[in-house]
Formats: structure tokens, sequence, C-alpha cells
């Protein structure tokens, strides 16, 4: 299945297009390297949570905003192929001396899909998430999320797809594992939900939370929804 690379980035908002200019001006690079899609969202609908949120993931300032970001391979080997031309390739040398936000507070990793189900339509709009998950409960969260999958798209949504933590490296200032409070024993799940547009969500998630077979059960511990980071973004670039 589908391997994927996910990156959330606090950008200053006056930073938009030129974000979106860095963002478009490499996707013909990872394109040449292997990737088969990549897509930057902007943020849109992020909110502040209790615990944990997007904002206090890449430590966000007021004046930033979060970005939602991933890039999609064959799998794992091709991914790996593609970082090493990057590491190697002085065209991405120059493009990382440029970079219009501040990538020691960028997050990335690689995750392994585990739930990658598609419907008719385009995307106009993504809900972003970021799960700690029990490792012990991998095999429930996985039932679990292909149930959520099907009453989405029942109301709409295009595409849903969740991403196993696989290679999730420690960062200096920021990482994943702080991002959704992770603890030992569990991998944190990159996932996100495409949708036709931001109409079509809204009234999709209406439906969805009426729904019966959403009906959350007290004694369903499969992971900690409080440590659940979420938001709604607008995709910038699509390749």
């Amino acid at each position: 299945m589908t391997y994927v690379e996910g990156f959330v980035v606090a950008v200053p908002t006056a930073n938009k297009e030129a974000y979106r200019k860095h963002a478009a001006d490499a996707a013909p690079l990872f394109r040449e390297f292997g990737a088969s899609r990549m897509v930057e969202c902007w943020g849109d609908d992020v909110p502040d949570g209790k615990v944990n949120d997007f904002k206090g993931a890449v430590q966000a300032k007021p004046d930033e905003t979060v970005v939602f970001s991933w890039f999609e391979y064959p799998d794992k080997a091709a991914r790996d192929a593609a970082n090493e031309k990057m590491m190697s390739d002085p065209r991405m040398e120059k493009m990382g001396a440029d970079m219009p936000f501040d990538g020691m507070r960028m997050i990335f990793a690689g995750f392994d899909s585990m739930i990658d189900d598609r419907a008719a339509g385009k995307m106009g709009y993504v809900d972003g998430y970021l799960v700690p998950v029990p490792d012990s409960n991998k095999d429930a969260y996985r039932a679990m999320a292909a149930k959520a999958s099907e009453v989405f798209r029942d109301y709409g949504a295009t595409r849903v797809v969740e991403a196993w933590g696989d290679d999730v490296p420690d960062g200096k200032v920021t990482d994943y594992h702080r991002a959704a409070h992770r603890k030992d024993g569990e991998t944190v799940v990159f996932s996100w939900v495409e949708w036709p547009d931001k109409e079509t969500r809204m009234a999709g998630w209406d439906k969805v939370m009426k729904d019966e077979r959403m009906q959350h059960d007290p004694n369903d511990q499969t992971f900690d929804g409080k440590r659940m980071i979420y938001g709604g973004f607008a995709p910038i670039v699509e390749t």
C-alpha cells in the first residue's frame, strides 16, 4: 500500500504565497525523485486543544499558520531512494537555503498506510489528524478506522487514509512524539480525510456525528482521544 512522508510546518502567514511558490517549484523535483503525489494544505479550521493541537506541535507563533502536508510513494523502498537522491541533489540544497519558514520546527516522518479508501470525486478540502495509538491496539484501531471510513465516504468524503508510524525520528525542537504526547508502547498515526470542498465537509461532519455507527462506546479504549490532534486544511499545492 501507499507509503506516506508526512509533514507539519509553521509558516508565517505573510509568507503564504512565498511558501506556495516554494512548494510548487519543488514539486517537479520530488516527482522526479519518485513521489507519486505531493500535497500542501494551508491551515483553515485549526482549533486550540486542551492537551495538544497542531499549533503546539510545531510551536506556531501568533503570526504563523500551520501547514499539513504529505508525499505519497508506491512503497517504503521508493521513499528511501527518493530521500537519498534529495540529500545529494544540488537543486535541493539551493531550495533548502531559501525556505520561507523555520525548518527547525518542521516535523516529518514516514508512515505505512493501513487504510486507503477512495470514492469518486476530487479533493478540495482536507481534515488532518495525528493520533497516538497503543501498539497492542493496532488491529483494533485498523478495524475502527475502516468502519469510520465507510461512514465518512457515505457522507461525501472522497478518500480516507490512515498511516501507521514507521520511521518517526526524534527532533531537536519538535517531533511527532512530542506533538501527540506519545507514551512508551504507542505509535503515532498520520491520517487524513479528503473532501470535494469545505461545504461538503461541514455538511458531512454534521451527518457523521449523528450516525449511530459513529456513536462512541465509553468502554472503547482503542486510543486516547484527548491527545488526538485534528484540523481542517485548504489545499494550496497538489501534484
